[in-house]
């Protein structure tokens, strides 16, 4: 197995056990119905999207597909509908999914999030993971290491924002899980602003200005 591979395998089944547990502590149902730190998101709803992301890859590494994969996962967010909209109410970014599951409270998020966390373990342990994934709602395919990078980054990003939206430190994640999103955030952030204004962040409080990967 390509090393690249091997070592996103391990890197995801590590932060999603951390996703995991972060949405079972007490704050976040404890403030289940609450507003979230992100627009029109409950806790809840955001508890469930982060669960999701394991989910996601529980249904679709199994499934084959001779959908050319993209190059990269910088491709994949050069392009994706939801990068692009401008707007919390545009269709890329409806939330309808995350609100119904989150009507069904936190114990039945445990439950999907749990079985699914078990069956990519058992799909990455048997070798029955697919080495290239379809992303069914973009319309395109991944290379499994390039996909699982994706999920990295929407399990690291938005652990952070349900921490925070429960008032309780944000988890860390180990290095083998946390370097690879680190260095994507700062392509995206480079391609989309140039090195100038990445670098003179970074190091130039003087010179600081707010920039995004997305």
């Amino acid at each position: 197995m390509d090393n690249r591979v091997d070592r996103l395998d391990t890197a995801f089944l590590a932060a999603a056990s951390i996703a995991l547990e972060l949405t079972r502590r007490a704050e976040v149902s404890d403030r289940w119905l609450q507003p979230s730190v992100l627009p029109k998101m409950s806790v809840g709803a955001l508890a469930c999207h982060l669960g999701r992301q394991i989910e996601h890859c529980a249904e679709l590494l199994p499934v084959a597909t001779d959908v050319p994969p993209l190059d990269s996962a910088d491709a994949h967010y050069g392009r994706a509908s939801w990068v692009t909209s401008s707007s919390p109410d545009d269709p890329p970014n409806n939330r309808s999914t995350d609100d119904a599951e989150a009507a069904l409270g936190p114990p039945a998020l445990d439950t999907r999030a749990a079985e699914a966390l078990e069956t990519v373990r058992g799909l990455l342990a048997s070798g029955t993971a697919c080495n290239c994934v379809l992303i069914p709602w973009q319309g395109w395919s991944l290379r499994r290491a390039d996909f699982l990078l994706t999920r990295l980054l929407e399990l690291v990003v938005h652990a952070d924002d349900l921490a925070l939206s429960v008032d309780i430190q944000t988890p860390e994640f180990p290095d083998e899980v946390f370097g690879p999103v680190r260095d994507l955030l700062v392509r995206l952030s480079v391609d989309r602003h140039g090195q100038s204004a990445v670098v003179s962040t970074l190091t130039r409080r003087e010179r600081s200005r707010v920039i995004s990967a997305f």
